[in-house]
């Protein structure tokens, strides 16, 4: 988790897979995930050292589907048969209390780290656990008694900001090969994961085809309909602002992108979703 905190700067907060497979610890190498399995359990320990998600396309699963239960907490699944010794390994976690480490698919052999996180508890009866992201859900999971609805949406609220968003922003960043897909700016403190329909929504959902990746200034003019994107994967800058004069930063970042073509991600299920840019667009032109 050391290595990790130097290694995950926010400028370049991803890990490949093969680092994690070269891992060494004291002059040995000491792989920190399985190269077969979701669950690495070292030889020598008794506990789950990481558990890993593997990156499935928007295409393939629905993003996040069935991994959040009613009380709000994150579930993961067994590997395979439930005595199976890496699962039996989540237990021994579960029992000692041990921290463990989350790598999150966000591309092919690329993932998000979240560390410290903990088992809290073992539902066999549906070959999962559940995992706490922090110090709180963990002091909620040890309520006894379900949790009240105030305490279930606060988990469900850590669990967005803490992985969902994360994951999202990751995901579409490398969609997009790190770069603006407006202005082409390729600084990755500067990119955001812009959604197209808003995750308040119910369409909103955390899938790609619902991104964009937008320098921070972009995407501050596309949150405020100071410019909107058409179906056609073109720019239209709102009349009022293309009448105006003003600096430089207005002329080349804001009113020179108008009718400019959305550079794209090279594969289609990545692109946005032209449903989900012509509803978004409506609103933009309502707002002007």
């Amino acid at each position: 988790m050391a290595w990790l905190r130097e290694r995950c700067t926010p400028e370049n907060p991803v890990v490949r897979r093969d680092e994690l497979l070269g891992f060494h610890f004291e002059g040995q190498r000491f792989p920190l995930i399985d190269n077969q399995l979701g669950i690495r359990k070292p030889r020598g320990m008794t506990a789950t050292l990481s558990i890993l998600t593997t990156y499935t396309s928007d295409g393939a699963r629905a993003p996040y589907e069935d991994t959040v239960g009613k009380d709000g907490l994150l579930r993961y699944k067994f590997q395979g048969n439930p005595k199976h010794y890496t699962n039996s390994s989540l237990r021994e976690a579960f029992n000692r209390k041990v921290p463990l480490i989350w790598f999150y698919g966000v591309n092919q052999g690329l993932y998000l780290p979240f560390f410290p996180v903990w088992i809290v508890a073992v539902e066999a009866e549906h070959s999962q656990v559940a995992v706490a992201l922090d110090e709180a859900q963990r002091h909620l999971s040890s309520v006894e008694g379900p949790p009240s609805e105030i305490e279930r949406r606060y988990s469900e609220r850590i669990v967005r900001q803490r992985l969902h968003q994360p994951v999202f922003r990751q995901r579409v960043i490398q969609a997009y090969d790190a770069s603006c897909a407006m202005c082409r700016l390729r600084h990755r403190a500067l990119l955001d994961a812009a959604h197209i329909i808003p995750d308040s929504k119910p369409e909103g959902i955390p899938a790609v085809s619902n991104g964009l990746a937008l320098c921070k200034i972009h995407h501050a003019a596309f949150d405020q309909n100071i410019l909107g994107i058409r179906p056609d994967y073109r720019i239209e800058v709102r009349a009022d602002i293309l009448a105006e004069t003003d600096g430089p930063m207005l002329k080349h970042g804001i009113q020179e992108m108008h009718n400019v073509s959305l550079t794209l991600p090279r594969r289609r299920v990545d692109r946005p979703n032209p449903d989900l840019l012509e509803e978004r667009y409506h609103q933009f032109r309502a707002a002007g």
